[in-house]
């Protein structure tokens, strides 16, 4: 089935390893916060908190590390550290993200980001990469009590700029963030990161890319003819 049956009003951008190149910088930084506290990471651990909200990250860690395990304490400490990597250094951008964004522009499709970070970092990376100016609405994971897989960030979107689900396109590049896409009944589309969609996942799919520019590609020749 093609995008271009589809009568697509929107797109949604989840934030962290797909408009920035963030999720392996996190990692590294949270692995040295842990450290900083007497914590080995665990690297299965860390990655089923990909696409999680700040709530639900704390319940996995604490679940697998222990309830006396100073999860605030550690994301504050990777929060600072990642303050001065931006500050000093700036955020990369993951290939082919202006090529896609323009495009959308020029096709006149609504834009809007749904993540699963707090207010005060998304708007510190949208701040420090020029891009805040193409999204038509922005919805953080301190906006939603339920966070992905369950599809509550991305209808709480659709709703903001009046789109109906059918209607919306999600990228993604985690499990729990394809999940809440397929479960808002949504066309679900994953741009891998750090891992790889899980099988019960990649049944859910609608696509998947190696990058942004692939998307470019595909949505200017189906929706271009």
């Amino acid at each position: 089935m093609n995008i271009g049956e589809f009568k697509i009003k929107l797109v949604i951008f989840d934030m962290d390893g797909v408009l920035f190149d963030t999720e392996r910088l996190s990692k590294e930084l949270y692995a040295r916060a842990f450290m900083k506290f007497k914590y080995r990471m665990n690297d299965a651990i860390f990655e089923s908190t990909i696409g999680a909200s700040v709530k639900k990250t704390s319940e996995i860690l604490k679940e697998f590390y222990g309830s006396q395990f100073p999860f605030g304490e550690i994301r504050e400490e990777k929060l600072s550290m990642e303050r001065e990597f931006i500050s000093s250094k700036g955020v990369s951008l993951k290939e082919g993200l202006h090529e896609l964004l323009d495009y959308l522009r020029q096709i006149k499709l609504k834009m809007a980001l749904a993540t699963s970070s707090g207010k005060m970092r998304a708007k510190l990376l949208l701040g420090s990469s020029g891009i805040r100016e193409y999204f038509d609405a922005i919805t953080c994971g301190d906006e939603i009590e339920k966070s992905k897989p369950e599809p509550d960030i991305f209808l709480e979107t659709a709703r903001k700029v009046n789109c109906e689900p059918e209607n919306c396109v999600v990228l993604e590049d985690s499990n729990s963030g394809i999940t809440a896409a397929y479960r808002a009944g949504m066309l679900p589309i994953m741009v891998p990161d750090v891992i790889e969609p899980e099988k019960e996942v990649e049944r859910m799919l609608f696509k998947k890319f190696n990058n942004l520019r692939e998307v470019k590609d595909y949505f200017s020749k189906s929706l271009d003819n």
